[in-house]
Formats: structure tokens, sequence, C-alpha cells
């Protein structure tokens, strides 16, 4: 048996999967920069993030560091980013299910806020180590 017919779903009857190569890519691209959009207006710690990330990767560019540590640098930024848009949609699907105080949607949520610390944490080590190591020399 078919894993999708054990839940009743098939990408077959699912509207917006029908569109395929260039058309594909050009709807997932409007669909990418709308929700890029919808972070900006409506989640006030990606804005955050967001001004992080726009002191934090010029800084990069402009400090005396090759291309592996300046993509480490840059990518631990970006990384805290794709991590904070997928807390947020968690925290959308769960509030859309229900705003009523649940168990499970604590723990979604706890979980997704945790993997945003987590990505916070890694940039602020990457950071504070090769800055330390372009300072001390």
């Amino acid at each position: 048996m078919k894993p999708d017919t054990d839940v009743g779903y098939s990408s077959e009857r699912n509207p917006h999967k029908g569109h395929r190569g260039l058309t594909r890519a050009w709807h997932a691209a409007r669909n990418s920069w709308s929700g890029m959009v919808f972070a900006v207006r409506e989640e006030s710690a990606f804005r955050q993030e967001l001004t992080l990330a726009a002191c934090l990767v010029p800084l990069a560019l402009l400090l005396p560091f090759g291309a592996l540590a300046r993509l480490m640098l840059i990518g631990s930024v970006v990384l805290v980013l794709i991590v904070e848009l997928v807390n947020s949609s968690i925290e959308a699907a769960i509030d859309r299910i229900s705003f009523e105080h649940h168990g499970l949607s604590k723990r979604a949520k706890d979980y997704g806020s945790a993997a945003v610390m987590l990505a916070l944490l890694l940039c602020a080590m990457v950071w504070i180590t090769l800055t330390y190591r372009l300072l001390i020399g």
C-alpha cells in the first residue's frame, strides 16, 4: 500500500502540484518571495535577525578573511534566518490548528525556539572564533 493512500493524500490530487519545469520554478520563486515579505512584515524576531544580518554580512565582506572564513561567517548568519523562518512556519501551523493552549503545541513551539537559539549560538561561536583569530593574529 502506498504511504500517500494511508492518510488520504495523493500529490496527484493536489491542485498546487500541477506545475512543471520553468513554470514550477517561477511559482516557487513567487511563493518564496511572498514568504520573505510576510516574515518581514509580521515577524519581529525575523526583522531583528535581518537587521543583524544587514550589519554582519557587510562586515564579513570588509574584514580581511579568506573565502572559506567569509563563507562560514555569512553562512552562520543565513542559517539563523533559515531556522527563524522554519520556526515561524511551525508557529503559524500550530496557530492555524488552534489558539487553545495545549502541551503538544507548546512543545512544538518550544522546539522551534530552541532551534533558533542553537543557530544563534552557532553564529556567535563562529563570529567570536574567527574574529578573535583575526585580532590575535
